[in-house]
């Protein structure tokens, strides 16, 4: 079953705790993963939507719905970080 960790914002925002999110291992995909997570904590497929990376067992992919997601792969959510 994949393992998700959302930023402490994220968290707080929908009143979840900090502790890792164990999802069904139909969430096989990022795309699965963010349905899973909106099932969940309702609304947050509009923030996870937005500028954010994906790391997917310490890789970072950008454009990444499609993804393949193992059931024991750690999925992290990261806000994008401007700068120049």
């Amino acid at each position: 079953m994949p393992t998700v960790i959302l930023g402490r914002e994220i968290i707080r925002r929908f009143g979840g705790d900090e502790a890792p999110i164990v999802l069904p291992p139909s969430a096989d995909t990022v795309r699965g993963v963010i349905r899973a997570l909106d099932e969940r904590f309702p609304g947050i497929t509009a923030v996870l939507s937005g500028p954010m990376a994906v790391s997917i067992d310490g890789q970072i992919y950008e454009n990444c719905l499609l993804e393949p997601v193992a059931d024991s792969s750690e999925v992290c959510f990261l806000p994008a970080i401007d700068g120049g």
